[in-house]
Formats: structure tokens, C-alpha cells, sequence
């Protein structure tokens, strides 16, 4: 029997060699490889600048931060996503305010955005599923069309003027969107580079923002690094100068920086991305031409407005229940197959139960969850292990129907 992990990390001999670089250096925190890191991811999505974090949960709590959000505003966000993405709305101290998903999609419900934003609702943080694109057109068009509602609370919320776009973009980095690269679409954009990411650094994210007409990018990345370094007027990079020592807390804030060890990771990871895009998009395509036989509907992950970044399999088991795609997952188990569920909705959790949401309000998002099932997809994948994962696959499916 084969043993097929859900995603490992893919990490070849040149990512090892850069970390043990790092390791002698000497400088293994917060330093020159993150400043480096910084750049290239910033060259890669299109955007002036970056700045690193030690998650993406981290840059999308830093932005709401950034933005001056907090207790009194509104942010909305999909019921059909992962904790982070609402999580970081309720640290800042503001109003979570969940929006069912689309019919048949695991996008947010483009229609019922407008119906929610009120005088209050100061962002929205659309996910990108799957490594696919949300469809940003369409929510700037209903935000631009709703920007009489919005009331700004600093010169930052005055310059955008309208709901601020924070993309969670945890599976999206390398995905386009009508020719535009996932970090230069939305205004602010948070990347992850957990362990199970299509690039990692281990524990570790991003953030990327379009040019804002009348502010200094520079100010902006400064924001950020005294709100990720406990409002520290200087880094520890800028203090090994000679005499350089003093520095200033301007701000009681933060600590999620991103270090050297970790960016060494993922400045060989991005080099490799291209390669590693490649592959996910072949495993995609020969993953569907052996679909074709089954009663299932797998998420479109490329067509003329989209390229995703191939981040996850997911796969909806036509008119099925939970209860069966559950004794799929046990039954693939059985085989050697990791799979997984992408994602429980937010109002089925414990924490936003309590905080007053049910999961009756979001029929569409239980509809998506109740009989989705994501398969193994990764860059160790072989070909025998595709055909492998696709025959038990198929086997399960027809003793259970």
C-alpha cells in the first residue's frame, strides 16, 4: 500500500544549502535575506513593495492595523473560508460581518456584498480559494457604486475613499486575474507561506498594496515594520551599524516579523515557483481527464479570466451528503490517502457560534461543504500516484453508490 501525504513541503538541495548560508552568516533574524526576500516578491507580483511577516494572518491583522480599524467599524469577509480571515477582524476589535457564498461557488456572493455594507464597513477581505482568483471586478464595481456610504476615519481611508479590498490571498500567490498577478489586483494583499503552501518558508507570509495616489510607499512600509517590531523606530538590521544603537518605541505594538532562516526558504522557493506552477497545472489537468468518468464536479481552476495557482484539488461529489463524502475520507484512508476538507463553514465552529452566527443564514456555504472533498496535490506527486489516488477513488465511489 502506498502512503500519499496531503501536501508536503517540496524542499530541494538548494533550499537546504541557502539556510546553512544563512546559519553561518551570523544573521539568522530579521535582516539583509528578508530584505531581499521583500523585493523579489514585490518584483514578482508587480507592486512597488512588500513586506514580510511571520504569517498571513499576521499581514492581514497588520493591515486592519495599518488602516486604523478597530472598534465601531465593519469588516466583511466569506462564512466559506478559514478562521484567519475573520479571526484578525475580531482582534482589531471590530464587527465581523459574514457573507454567505455564491450559489454553486466557494467565491463570496458577489450580489449580497452591496446588501451588507453600511456607514460603518470600512473593508472587505475576499478569499481566494483553491489558488483561484476571486472576481475583483466585480467587487470594486459594487463597492465604487456604495462609496457614498462610506465615512473615512484617517488620511489613509481618505486617500482610497471606499471600502478597502484586503485580498486574502493565502492560496493565490502566482495566480492571475484578467492578466494581473494575485498582489497587485486587490488594494492591500496577505500571502501565505505556511508548511502546506506552494511556497513556504515554514511559518511565514506576506503582504503586498497597489500605489496610493498622494501617500509615500516608503511610509507605508515603515507603518508596518513599527507595527510588527513593537513600534521600534529602529530594526536590528539598522542598529549593527557602528554607534547605532539608540532607538526609540513609538507605538506599544507588535511582534510578528519575518527572520532571515525563514526568507532563506523562500527566496530559492520563489526561483523554483515557475517549475513548481508548471507541475501543479499538469497534475490539475491529468486529475480532471481521469475525473470525467465520475458523477463529481472539480472547481475550474483555468479559463480566459483566470489562472490559478494550483493551491488545492477540490472536488464537489454531486448530489451526495455529508455522511458520504465523510466514508470517503475513511475509506481513502484505508489506502494510504490523505485528503481533507476545504472548509468546514465559519458559523459550524464553536467560536463563531458563539458569537452569534448559524450556519442556517448560509445555505449556499453548507451546500459547498457538505459534499466537498479535496484530493492530495502536490509537487512530490508521480504519475503512479495520481492513477493510484484516481482508481481507489473511483473504487470507493462505486461500492458506495
Amino acid at each position: 500500500m502506498r502512503k500519499i501525504p496531503f501536501s508536503p513541503p517540496d524542499i530541494s538541495q538548494e533550499e537546504i544549502d541557502e539556510v546553512i548560508d544563512t546559519l553561518k552568516s551570523g544573521w539568522i533574524t530579521t535582516g539583509p535575506k528578508t530584505k531581499s526576500f521583500e523585493k523579489s516578491i514585490a518584483s514578482y507580483c508587480n507592486t512597488s513593495m512588500a513586506v514580510c511577516l511571520n504569517s498571513a494572518t499576521a499581514a492581514m491583522e497588520m493591515t486592519l492595523r495599518l488602516l486604523g480599524i478597530g472598534p465601531g467599524d465593519e469588516v466583511i469577509t466569506s462564512a466559506y473560508t478559514y478562521s484567519a480571515s475573520a479571526s484578525v477582524i475580531q482582534h482589531v476589535g471590530a464587527k465581523i460581518v459574514l457573507v454567505d457564498s455564491g450559489k454553486d461557488s466557494f467565491h463570496i456572493d458577489y450580489n449580497a456584498i452591496a446588501e451588507v455594507i453600511t456607514e460603518k464597513t470600512k473593508a472587505i477581505i475576499p478569499v481566494d480559494i483553491a489558488g483561484v482568483m476571486c472576481d475583483y471586478d466585480k467587487i470594486f464595481e459594487i463597492l465604487e457604486r456604495k462609496k457614498y456610504l462610506f465615512e473615512p476615519s484617517n488620511e489613509l481611508q481618505k486617500s482610497i475613499g471606499r471600502v478597502m479590498v484586503l485580498a486574502d490571498a493565502a492560496h493565490s500567490i502566482g495566480a492571475k486575474y484578467k492578466g494581473q498577478m494575485s498582489g497587485e489586483v486587490a488594494d492591500f494583499t496577505a500571502f501565505s507561506f505556511h508548511a502546506v503552501k506552494n511556497i513556504t518558508t515554514a511559518e511565514g507570509g506576506a503582504v503586498t498594496w497597489k500605489d496610493i495616489e498622494g501617500l509615500d510607499n516608503e511610509l507605508i512600509y515603515n507603518k508596518y515594520m513599527l507595527l510588527s517590531l513593537h513600534g521600534q523606530s529602529k530594526d536590528a538590521f539598522a542598529k549593527t551599524k557602528l554607534g547605532a544603537w539608540e532607538y526609540d518605541i513609538v507605538e506599544p505594538n507588535y511582534k510578528c516579523n519575518m527572520t532571515d532562516i525563514t526568507s532563506s526558504l523562500g527566496i530559492v522557493q520563489l526561483k523554483r515557483y515557475p517549475e513548481i506552477l508548471k507541475k501543479r497545472r499538469e497534475i490539475i489537468e491529468k486529475y480532471n481527464d481521469l475525473m470525467v468518468v465520475l458523477n463529481v464536479t472539480p472547481l475550474v481552476h483555468f479559463d480566459n479570466d483566470y489562472t490559478s495557482s494550483g493551491h488545492l484539488y477540490l472536488v464537489r461529489l454531486n448530489g451526495k451528503k455529508e455522511s458520504y463524502r465523510n466514508d470517503i475520507i475513511e475509506k481513502m484512508a484505508n489506502y494510504g490517502i490523505s485528503t481533507n476538507v476545504h472548509y468546514k463553514p465559519l458559523p459550524m465552529h464553536t467560536a463563531y457560534k458563539n458569537l452569534g452566527f448559524d450556519i442556517k443564514n448560509y445555505p449556499n456555504a453548507f451546500d459547498m461543504y457538505k459534499n466537498e472533498i479535496t484530493l492530495p496535490l502536490h509537487t512530490l506527486l508521480s504519475e503512479e500516484d495520481l492513477y493510484y489516488i484516481i482508481d481507489n477513488f473511483k473504487k470507493i465511489i462505486n461500492e458506495l453508490d
